[in-house]
């Protein structure tokens, strides 16, 4: 079973504060999950699985 990587405190800390400079409104799920390189673990994972 391959291990789910999630980012370091300093990468979503990076995050948060780069939305907060930018004064928007959050972006959906899949943005954050597209930023984050988590739709690349669901893709690699999916491609394992096959």
């Amino acid at each position: 079973m391959n291990k789910t990587q999630h980012p370091s405190k300093e990468q979503v800390r990076d995050f948060l504060k780069q939305r907060q400079i930018g004064h928007t409104p959050p972006p959906d799920v899949k943005e954050i999950r597209r930023q984050l390189g988590w739709d690349l673990i669901e893709a690699q994972r999916q491609c394992t699985n096959k």
